[in-house]
């Protein structure tokens, strides 16, 4: 079972971003998904620079996926999407359908990301005849639904799971975070680049809820799904994916690696992971209740 490492979510400055990247080429994550998924406005690195980051990725061992945005909104955008989609020298991962369009009428490989609502076999064995190669399984459904699945999708077709971050829970055209600033989504002033895991929203209680990015609405709590490993591999899944965060992600991938590998235990994992996230953590989606509920993660 292969560890990825998903696209940043949040709004870094250039320089981090690459700094995060050199730290990754050490890491022993296989597979790493780059570019801008979330807003368009974020320029701190164009594809030229996404493209020199994958170059270093790929000489050091990695196999690098470009992923497209997620709610286009311009045809500027459209534009965009139409040079990444024509690359051959990566894979790319289409998070809308009209990615996953243009790789079809080109007759070139795809993955989805996970907000791409597959929800049953019938659907991802139509779109394996279209190109896809890889997908994604959406972070709000449960392990009982995935096992219905990979009983019946075609076998060629790699499955993927979301396992380590905040999940991504929905994209809005509205900017949140320049709302949060009083400002106008045309004049944000880039205030993203100030949440470097996002804007925290809380309850009337005072109790952290959801996370703002731009557009993208995530969860507060952490998704931590490694006590779920042996299972996995059981089911037949062949990736598990990471989500990034501003500190200690490499650290994130090697106790999974460990975990992967039975060089640690679960209740080892758990108590390594525990200390790696901004508010708590949690895993009910993967068995069928509220996401933000513990099941298996009570004594982390």
């Amino acid at each position: 079972m292969k560890i990825s490492l998903g696209p940043i979510y949040y709004y870094w400055d250039k320089q981090k971003v690459f700094d995060f990247y050199d730290a990754v080429s050490r890491s022993p994550v296989d597979i790493v998904y780059l570019g801008e998924v979330v807003c368009s406005k974020r320029r701190q690195l164009r594809l030229d620079d996404w493209l020199m980051i994958a170059k270093q990725l790929s000489d050091s061992g990695k196999e690098v996926v470009l992923s497209t945005l997620t709610l286009l909104e311009a045809d500027s955008e459209l534009k965009q999407l139409s040079r990444i989609c024509k690359t051959d020298d990566y894979l790319i991962e289409a998070n809308d359908f009209a990615a996953i369009n243009l790789r079809s009428k080109q007759s070139r490989p795809f993955v989805t990301g996970p907000s791409v609502n597959l929800y049953n076999a019938a659907s991802l064995n139509i779109l394996a005849k279209k190109g896809l190669v890889r997908w994604c399984f959406p972070v709000e459904l449960s392990q009982e639904t995935l096992d219905q699945i990979m009983v019946n999708i075609n076998p060629e077709l790699q499955t993927e799971v979301f396992v380590f971050g905040q999940m991504p829970l929905a994209f809005s055209a509205r900017c949140f975070t320049a709302r949060a600033y009083d400002l106008d989504k045309d004049d944000c002033q880039y205030k993203c680049l100030l949440h470097e895991d996002g804007l925290l929203l809380s309850t009337q209680e005072q109790q952290s809820f959801l996370t703002m990015n731009g557009i993208q609405t995530l969860s507060a709590d952490t998704f931590n799904l490694v006590s779920q490993m042996d299972q996995m591999q059981q089911m037949g899944v062949d990736v598990v994916r990471i989500s990034p965060q501003f500190a200690n992600t490499d650290k994130i991938i090697q106790i999974f690696k460990d975990r992967i590998n039975n060089d640690i235990n679960t209740s080892q994992a758990l108590e390594a992971l525990s200390s790696f996230s901004a508010y708590q953590q949690c895993d009910g989606y993967w068995f069928d209740k509220p996401g933000m509920h513990k099941i298996e993660l009570q004594n982390a």
